[in-house]
């Protein structure tokens, strides 16, 4: 008799956050080798491929697109596959059989299928996120695009190389439209929501609408100093494998607010406000049109400018590569959005990441006239701004907490080294 294996998933794979099944990438029946991937979970942070964990055969699929998934759930079982004299012998007796096909049930067999031979035991209908999302955005028909990886599996790299270099197309006549053609009819492509949109979505709209009060404060940030300090520090710290962005900067900052004003480091409850020690920051990050994720740096306020930096740069690839797991995106007591790498100069409301009491925005960075008082006189001179937000939960804090918060985190943005 053959073994049943389970496939399931691990206990410390969700840390807390829930998942449902989005889709098999296999039927029941197909032969896996042990590290394919057999299906895709999606929680409302990140998208999880779950892989066979042995040599084997899909024999029962329990959880279904749409279900959700506990911890250790058993999703689905594989046959182990049957010893290789036993395989070479039912191919024999395959071969034998279909050698006794009538010719003409063999010619209409070779009439419908392509005149390229498939791959034995073919791993073509195996396809990953970052392939389905090139496929996706720009309109590939999968079958055109020779695969390179395991058993004729298309990688993402293949998916490029068509793309960089697509095959030539014959040259089709057109025809001109006539002058008095009727107006075309309005055509549109229905897309469906992702299990990671519609999360988003909710989550955003429950923090809105149904759960606290929005308010926004906005702040102008001169950034001279800081652009002249990571001057002279960005080869340094990347003779250091490390990265040293404006955002590293923004988190040290925002644990010297939270010092001032230790209110925003906190969750609101009905019948109190739960302060946390831990200053766990969240940096939102866009996943183009994937949705947003929002990995999390812990205990900022342990670490000095160079070690945010290299927690910060670790946490950004991982998200930027699908590389983040559950446990990524936990604990966050307060959240950054930095919209202006993207090109915003102002945002708001920026909508605060629940259960948490105020979220940070920061928008593009541009130079500007500026008018100052020296010994004073006004003077005018251009420099580096960008407009800092703050947007509160107003059940928890009020506009005195606010701006003091935003004085004290531009304060050392345009002080920092002084």
């Amino acid at each position: 008799m053959s073994a049943n294996l389970d496939i399931t998933l691990p206990a410390d794979q969700l840390e807390g956050t829930t998942a449902k099944v989005s889709e098999w990438l296999v039927e029941c029946g197909a032969e896996l080798s042990k590290g394919d991937p057999v299906l895709e979970l999606e929680t409302d942070k990140v998208t999880m491929e779950i892989c066979a964990p042995s040599d084997g055969r899909l024999a029962e699929i329990l959880k279904f697109p749409g279900d959700d998934v506990e911890p250790s759930a058993v999703l689905g079982r594989l046959t182990a596959v049957e010893s290789k004299a036993s395989s070479q012998n039912d191919t024999a007796k395959k071969v034998a059989t279909e050698k006794t096909t009538s010719k003409e049930a063999t010619l209409e067999k070779a009439a419908r299928e392509p005149s390229t031979p498939e791959i034995e035991n073919s791993a073509r209908h195996l396809v990953g996120p970052a392939v389905r999302r090139l496929l996706r955005e720009h309109d590939l028909n999968i079958d055109l695009i020779r695969g390179s990886g395991r058993r004729g599996r298309v990688t993402r790299e293949d998916v490029l190389a068509f793309i960089n270099n697509p095959p030539l197309k014959s040259a089709l006549p057109v025809s001109s439209p006539s002058p008095h053609a009727p107006a075309a009819q309005l055509v549109g492509t229905m897309v469906p929501h992702t299990p990671m949109r519609k999360a988003i979505a909710k989550h955003m709209v429950e923090s809105l609408l149904h759960t606290s009060p929005h308010v926004t404060s906005v702040f102008e940030m001169d950034m001279s100093n800081i652009i002249e300090h990571r001057r002279w520090h960005k080869k340094e710290f990347a003779e250091q494998g490390v990265k040293l962005t404006f955002t590293a900067y923004f988190l040290a900052a925002t644990v010297k607010a939270m010092a001032a004003v230790p209110q925003m480091n906190a969750r609101y409850h009905d019948e109190a406000l739960e302060l946390f020690e831990d200053i766990n920051i969240g940096v939102g990050t866009a996943l183009g049109d994937d949705g947003l994720v929002v990995p999390v740096v812990q205990q900022v306020q342990t670490k000095n400018l160079f070690d945010i930096a290299g927690a910060l740069q670790t946490q950004t690839d991982k998200a930027r590569n699908k590389k983040l797991r559950p446990e990524d995106m936990k604990n966050g007591t307060f959240t950054i959005s930095n919209h202006g790498v993207s090109g915003s100069l102002f945002a708001a409301p920026i909508i605060i990441n629940q259960p948490q009491v105020a979220i940070l925005g920061i928008g593009k960075l541009e130079k500007r006239v500026v008018v100052t008082e020296t010994n004073g006189e006004d003077t005018i001179s251009i420099k580096p701004m960008c407009y800092v937000s703050l947007s509160i939960d107003h059940r928890a804090v009020d506009a005195f907490q606010t701006n003091k918060f935003l004085s004290v985190f531009v304060d050392c943005i345009e002080n920092w080294g002084e």
